[in-house]
């Protein structure tokens, strides 16, 4: 699988096409930076997640985690919401974030046929200096992968930048999830895993030639202790086996020659 370049070439976004993509991008980008500007100490993570919503609606696209299914659970919400601990796939409630929380916004967006997929992680208030790092980290660490998704490269030219600078630091990546492939379907080929696989491992996240117009979400999820995570009694919510904060940052990714366009960045 993925020997050559003609093995790819379902992969690559249609130039025709790119034009929608970038709307459903803007949209998100627009949904997060808004909905970003309600957190406060108090607020509801239900709260964000109708307010997202709304947005959406209003640009007449659809929330592209909304009915989401994983086996035989569909996903509700507009957005996955995780506090702390929780690393991703958090279910938004009636709970109230607090000063010193971190909270992270992941959420999708479909319109005209394109899904586009962003995560940002929030500081509540006042955080304290480790919860700042780590925030600092998982971003700096994403614009290192991003810009590794230029033609010539490969998976793990984006795995080894990301794993590289978060270990450096002294924080650990997830494992078990990864980045991932994005167009018409929300989640394809390929995984984008935000770390080098060990040799055993490898024919489970291939090591993809990246071509000019592949489209991928990437998405480090770094904790403060162990790289170990479980999933909570709801079957959707993901949190550190540790119990220790975990931070999410994500952007959705044109593959080009010399410097990848993101199409969910940020004025």
């Amino acid at each position: 699988m993925y020997k050559d370049s003609v093995n790819n070439q379902h992969l690559l976004l249609p130039p025709d096409d790119r034009k929608y993509i970038e709307e459903s991008a803007i949209i998100l980008v627009k949904t997060l930076q808004a909905v970003g500007k309600t957190i406060l100490p108090g607020v509801t993570t239900l709260e964000l997640s109708n307010l997202a919503d709304e947005i959406i609606s209003s640009h007449d696209a659809s929330p592209s985690f909304k009915g989401y299914y994983v086996g035989k659970n569909q996903f509700q919400h507009a957005m996955c919401i995780s506090v702390n601990e929780e690393v991703v796939h958090g279910i938004p409630s009636d709970r109230k974030l607090k000063e010193g929380d971190i909270v992270t916004l992941d959420c999708g967006v479909y319109k005209n046929g394109y899904h586009a997929d962003s995560a940002y992680t929030f500081a509540v208030g006042k955080i304290d200096s480790e919860k700042q790092l780590l925030l600092d980290v998982t971003q700096e660490s994403l614009v290192l992968g991003v810009a590794e998704a230029k033609v010539s490269n490969k998976i793990y030219d984006i795995a080894r930048a990301i794993q590289t600078y978060v270990e450096q630091n002294g924080f650990s990546v997830v494992r078990e999830l990864t980045g991932h492939g994005i167009g018409k379907s929300l989640h394809q080929e390929p995984s984008v895993p935000n770390f080098v696989p060990a040799l055993l491992y490898r024919k489970h996240f291939p090591n993809v030639k990246l071509l000019k117009g592949m489209t991928i979400a990437i998405e480090p999820m770094v904790n403060i202790g162990t790289q170990a995570v479980l999933t909570a009694a709801d079957k959707w919510t993901i949190i550190t086996a540790d119990s220790k904060p975990s931070a999410h940052f994500e952007h959705t990714v044109i593959v080009d020659n010399e410097k990848p366009i993101i199409l969910t960045l940020w004025n």
